[in-house]
């Protein structure tokens, strides 16, 4: 298990803007699964089902003294190999539930499961014709209905393919040739191209030299910092701000969070005794500086507990204790 900063620039100003004590980045915490060389199926493993992403690292590099489980380097296949193992363990979970259903149907005692057997019928044939569950439009009464199987390949998936280092300043071509067009065609479903060795290599750095050696590269930000920001949106998450000289803090909440939940984020009190939330927009801020003059141009305003947070707000909770 490890946990990542997400980065964000606007944390970085907002720090330098207020100089708190404390400062306080949203992260991502990952968790290290067996790859998949050898004969054993990987879905076994349960902290698959708890993930909410999935994150496949692919190897695209070629090296002759790091010979290849597989033989010949195909990351396509790799990536495939990787779903089919997702859709055959959903596919066993989907039929041994209808499975049941139809013998409770038979005692009479299946009465109000009809709309759950529908769904997963849907998934099923899906899964049969090798679709993931993930590239189904599914509306979210059937998501509801589904979310206790906990389906692996309903679950978005970062495919972080390992280039060479030769390929990494023409990534995307490198990605056309590791033919992985067909996957991402699904929704729910990203590329971040990395090269394992250069970002070691950054990794021994010190910070200037990091940023030269980038930049010698042609890269503005290092691989590490892509996968942990695609990883960040694929979750769904959107990070709102707290300022002050005490501490900047981002927090995370899923896309569509109203401010009253919003609230609960940073303590249960605030959710339980919500009164107002206050809220400012970062680019407001960014453009005047404090947030007394957002008050004075009328910029910063006061939002009720159904307010949809946006990415970005700056928010201060009123609430009664």
């Amino acid at each position: 298990m490890g946990a990542a900063e997400v980065p964000d620039a606007r944390l970085d100003h907002l720090t330098e803007l207020f100089e708190p004590r404390k400062r306080v980045a949203a992260s991502v915490v990952f968790a290290d699964i067996a790859g998949t060389a050898g004969p054993r199926s990987l879905v076994d493993v349960a902290a698959y089902r708890e993930a909410h992403t999935l994150l496949h690292v692919v190897r695209a590099f070629r090296a002759a003294d790091v010979p290849h489980a597989a033989g010949a380097v195909d990351a396509g296949r790799d990536a495939r190999a990787m779903e089919d193992e997702l859709i055959l363990a959903d596919l066993a979970v989907a039929e041994r539930r209808l499975e049941r259903i139809e013998r409770d149907r038979k005692k009479g005692a299946g009465k109000g499961l009809e709309h759950e057997a529908r769904i997963l019928d849907r998934c099923r044939r899906a899964l049969e014709s090798g679709t993931p569950i993930r590239a189904l439009d599914l509306d979210p009464d059937a998501d509801r209905a589904l979310r206790g199987f906990q389906f692996l390949s309903s679950k978005p998936l970062l495919l972080v393919v390992n280039l060479d280092e030769a390929d990494i300043a023409d990534a995307e071509r490198a990605l056309e040739r590791a033919d992985l067009g067909g996957m991402l065609a699904h929704p729910a479903t990203r590329t971040v191209p990395v090269c394992a060795k250069i970002e070691l290599e950054i990794a021994q750095l010190d910070a200037d030299d990091a940023r030269a050696f980038l930049a010698d590269l042609g890269l503005r930000e290092t691989g590490l910092k892509r996968v942990v920001r695609a990883a960040y949106e694929l979750l769904g998450y959107i990070s709102f701000f707290t300022v002050g000289e005490d501490e900047c803090r981002a927090w995370s909440i899923p896309g569509g969070t109203i401010a009253m939940n919003a609230a609960g984020a940073v303590h249960t009190d605030m959710q339980r005794g919500f009164i107002r939330a206050e809220v400012t927009a970062y680019e407001d801020l960014a453009r005047r500086g404090s947030l007394g003059a957002c008050r004075e141009h009328g910029e910063t305003r006061l939002e009720g507990k159904q307010y949809v947070v946006r990415d970005g707000d700056i928010l201060n909770f009123r609430f009664a204790r």
